[in-house]
C-alpha cells in the first residue's frame, strides 16, 4: 500500500509484513526469480542484489532466497511470470493502481476482478487512472541513518533527481534507470533504507480526510493485498498521518 502519506503507510507495511511474513516470501521470490533471469549473481546484476538485500531485512531463508534465483537462471523448473498492472477506482474517486506478477493472467483477473466488485468496483480503462501517476524510485531513509548534508551529496552524485526533508526523515527520488546507482551508493556508504523501490507515485493526490472512507480505503487495499498475485497497490488519497493511525487501529 502505497501513497502520498509515507511514513504512516510504511509503518503499515512494515506491520503486515510481519504479520503475513509467509505470503511476503512468496510474494519476493517472484521478484527474485524475475530479475535472475537476467543473470543470476548479484554483484552483476542490481535489481537482484536489491531484491537479496530487502529479502534479507524481512529475514527470507536462504535456501528460499536461493530456490528462487535458481528458477530464474532456469537450473530449477518454474512458471513463467508475466507482470501485469489493473487500475480502478475506490470510493471517493481514490485512484488505485495495482502491480501484478503471476503464472495464469486469466486467474489473477478473475480474482482481481472479484476484489474490485465486491468493494463496489470495476476495473477501469487502461491509463485512465495510472496516468496520474509516474514511475519513480523512491528511498525512504530515517533521520538518524545520516546527515542531511553528507546524505544529499551522496544521492544526487549517484544521479538522484531529488531529497526531501521532513521531521521524520528523508525521501530520495530518483528516475527509474538511475534508482539501482543511487540505492548502491547508499549501500557502499552504509546507509540503511527503511524502504526502497521504484513505485507508482500520484502527480496530484486527492484528500481523504474521513475515518470511515480511509477504513474502506485500507479494507479494499487489504483484499487486494491478500491476493498471492498482487505485489503492490498504489493509490492517490493524501490522508493525515492521525487519521491512517486511527483506522489502523
Amino acid at each position: 500500500m502505497s501513497g502520498h502519506s509515507k511514513w504512516a503507510t510504511i509503518k503499515h507495511k512494515k506491520g503486515a509484513a510481519d504479520a503475513k511474513r509467509g505470503k511476503m516470501f512468496s510474494k519476493l521470490a517472484k521478484e527474485i526469480t524475475l530479475a535472475a533471469k537476467s543473470g543470476g549473481d548479484p554483484s552483476s546484476n542490481p535489481t537482484l542484489r536489491t531484491l537479496m538485500q530487502k529479502a534479507k531485512s524481512i529475514n527470507m531463508p536462504n535456501d528460499n532466497i536461493d530456490r528462487a534465483i535458481k528458477k530464474g537462471t532456469g537450473e530449477l523448473e518454474s512458471a513463467a511470470l508475466e507482470e501485469m498492472t489493473y487500475e480502478g477506482y475506490a470510493a471517493g474517486g481514490i485512484g488505485l493502481v495495482v502491480n501484478v506478477l503471476t503464472d495464469n493472467k486469466n486467474r489473477a483477473a478473475a480474482e482481481i476482478g472479484f476484489v474490485f466488485r465486491r468493494n463496489n468496483s470495476e476495473f477501469a480503462a487502461r491509463g485512465s487512472v495510472s496516468r496520474n501517476f509516474e514511475r519513480r524510485g523512491q528511498i525512504i531513509v530515517e533521520k538518524d541513518a545520516a546527515e542531511e548534508d553528507q546524505l544529499m551529496e551522496i544521492v544526487l552524485e549517484a544521479g538522484a533527481d531529488d531529497m526531501i526533508t521532513d521531521d521524520s526523515g528523508y525521501e530520495i527520488l530518483t528516475q527509474p534507470a538511475s534508482y539501482q546507482e543511487v540505492a548502491s551508493a547508499l549501500e557502499k556508504e552504509g546507509i540503511e533504507a527503511i524502504s526502497s523501490e521504484v513505485a507508482y507515485l500520484p502527480m496530484v493526490t486527492k484528500p481523504l480526510d474521513d475515518l470511515a472512507g480511509v477504513k474502506s480505503l485500507f479494507k479494499f487495499i487489504n483484499a487486494l493485498e491478500d491476493n498471492d498475485d498482487v505485489q503492490n497497490v498504489y493509490h492517490d488519497a493524501d490522508i493525515n498521518d492521525d487519521l491512517i493511525e486511527q483506522a489502523l487501529e
